[in-house]
């Protein structure tokens, strides 16, 4: 009844692995000739901050964590 059990549990993480890289992938590829351009770089990893420290302020508003 249990004949390859592992092999399935195993197998399906394979797979989530490669549909997250394949979705990445798809999604990183349209920006990948923006950033041969120096000043598109820079906005780019200016939103990429920007958005990450707006997340990062907004869970810790909303968890209490700060004084803010």
């Amino acid at each position: 009844m249990f004949d390859g059990f592992w092999d399935n549990v195993f197998r399906y993480q394979r797979y989530f692995i490669t549909t997250l890289l394949g979705a990445l992938i798809s999604l990183f590829a349209p920006l990948a000739p923006l950033l041969k351009r120096p000043v598109t770089l820079v906005a780019l990893l200016g939103l990429l901050v920007g958005g990450l420290v707006f997340i990062s302020l907004t869970l810790r508003a909303m968890l209490g964590l700060s004084t803010i």
